[in-house]
């Protein structure tokens, strides 16, 4: 009898909302109507699909600096840093370039498209990265991932539409989850595996293919599991409705934001230019702000551990950096199961940006002073500090999902890497300065970013939004 009335239910809910028969959107809203339990299947889809797009972004750190050196295209050791910031930029650049463009396409012909599109092509050019015989190629390879790679905004929405109202937040909270753990366990595995001829030689000889091109097996890795979830992504439900009758045109954004609203309790908010709703702009340009930091630092830290003694660096072998890497990322793990909801939840978003960044200051001074210690030491304290780090900045990238915010956010981590470089290789060229020398000016001007983010955590700059109910 339960089932009948169920049934019976569903039937005047498709008969009140005008569901049509052949539409995927339709089809997912009814799913979503007879839909009881935690939806374990699309959490786990959501999770796996930004794992895979996420993974490649920063993978290419802790062997950069190798790969530029073996390009030979910089003239002095020095300048090494600069060419390496210009690579690590050009993914950022791409997608700060094509991200509205991906909205567009995913509102006109699907998100199944673009997600499908965006991880093969992940397959495509992070396989070709790794392969990369000159700069230029390493360069243009890296633009057309970020280019073509549109699937953060669309992924978001497509969140946002396959979960029932009381699990959107949760959506959300996966795809952030997803997103930072792939990007710590990308630098883990490009770590690891870069220069395999030279760290595990009795499985790779130097003529083999592996041994020519030193950075090709972590790409492969990534690639391969890119091809596994590109293949899967055919199997997953469409979300958009391809009818126009009594049903206005879906857009990304407005599905993102509702979301927000609907985590938020603001429903019936008004909608008004996105400019001139200020407490959404000053969160939007603090986050902006983060992220240029959090960009620069990930590049800094790799070219930094990596460096020679004689420049200030730890002299760490990519193997080193990956281990560093791995530590921290099963560190935020940890944290992100036990302690992130009950953190969030007491001290809220904004208490949790201003401690987090006075907490990451304080720890970036001493870095310059870690490059003194040595051995067991050296790999203790390195260790504990990166973890720290990364969890502090894990935070921030929990922020409102809106599509202005996102293509900010891009064009802030396109001039981290490329402006963490120039300053990096600025900074070796002034070894013996007597104000701030070497990697002491670097982390003061990271230090300073940090700091400016903190301010604009502040009144009269952020205004919070009042709620309305």
């Amino acid at each position: 009898m339960a089932s009948e009335e169920r049934r019976e239910t569903l039937l005047n809910k498709r008969e009140e909302k005008h569901y049509y028969e052949n539409c995927p959107g339709c089809k997912m809203d009814l799913h979503k109507a007879g839909q009881t339990g935690l939806p374990v299947k699309e959490l786990l889809t959501i999770w796996v699909v930004v794992l895979g797009t996420a993974l490649p972004i920063s993978s290419l750190f802790p062997f950069l600096y190798f790969m530029v050196r073996d390009f030979h295209i910089a003239k002095r050791e020095e300048d090494i840093g600069s060419y390496a910031g210009y690579i690590g930029s050009a993914f950022m650049f791409g997608r700060t370039l094509t991200s509205a463009f991906w909205g567009v396409v995913a509102d006109r012909y699907g998100r199944k498209p673009v997600i499908i599109f965006g991880t093969s092509i992940v397959v495509v050019f992070n396989t070709l990265f790794g392969l990369s015989t000159n700069f230029w190629m390493a360069v243009v390879t890296r633009f057309l991932l970020g280019s073509l790679n549109g699937l953060l905004g669309p992924i978001k929405a497509y969140a946002a539409e396959i979960f029932r109202e009381e699990y959107q937040a949760l959506g959300m909270s996966t795809i952030s989850s997803a997103w930072g753990i792939g990007l710590i366990i990308g630098p883990a595995l490009g770590g690891f595996l870069a220069q395999p001829a030279e760290k595990y030689p009795d499985l790779f000889s130097k003529g083999s293919l592996f041994g020519r091109f030193p950075y090709f097996l972590p790409c492969l890795c990534i690639s391969v599991f890119a091809l596994v979830v590109a293949v899967g992504s055919f199997w997953i439900p469409e979300t958009l409705h391809n009818h126009d009758s009594e049903r206005p045109r879906q857009n990304s954004y407005k599905a993102l934001e509702a979301a927000s609203d609907t985590k938020d309790g603001n429903e019936s908010a008004p909608k008004e230019n996105l400019f001139k709703n200020w407490p959404l702009m000053s969160s939007i340009i603090s986050y902006c702000v983060f992220a240029l930091h959090d960009m620069a630092y990930s590049e800094i830290f790799s070219l930094w551990a990596v460096s020679p003694r004689k420049f200030g660096g730890l002299s760490y072998s990519t193997a080193d950096v990956g281990e560093v890497l791995s530590i921290s990322g099963f560190g935020l793990l940890v944290f992100q199961l036990t302690l992130y909801s009950s953190v969030a939840k007491y001290i809220g978003p904004v208490m949790t940006a201003r401690a987090g960044g006075v907490l990451s200051i304080v720890l970036l001074t001493t870095y310059p002073y870690i490059a003194m210690l040595s051995g067991t030491t050296l790999s203790v304290v390195m260790n504990v500090v990166s973890m720290m780090k990364n969890i502090l900045s894990d935070q921030r990238q929990r922020g409102a999902a809106n599509g202005l915010a996102m293509t900010g956010m891009s064009f802030f981590k396109a001039l981290g890497p490329a402006g963490g470089g120039a300053l990096f290789s600025w900074a070796q060229k002034r070894l013996n300065a007597s104000i701030l020398p070497g990697n002491h000016v670097v982390f003061f001007v990271l230090n300073m970013i940090e700091a400016i983010g903190v301010l604009l955590t502040f009144k009269p700059f952020l205004v919070e939004a009042q709620n309305t109910n």
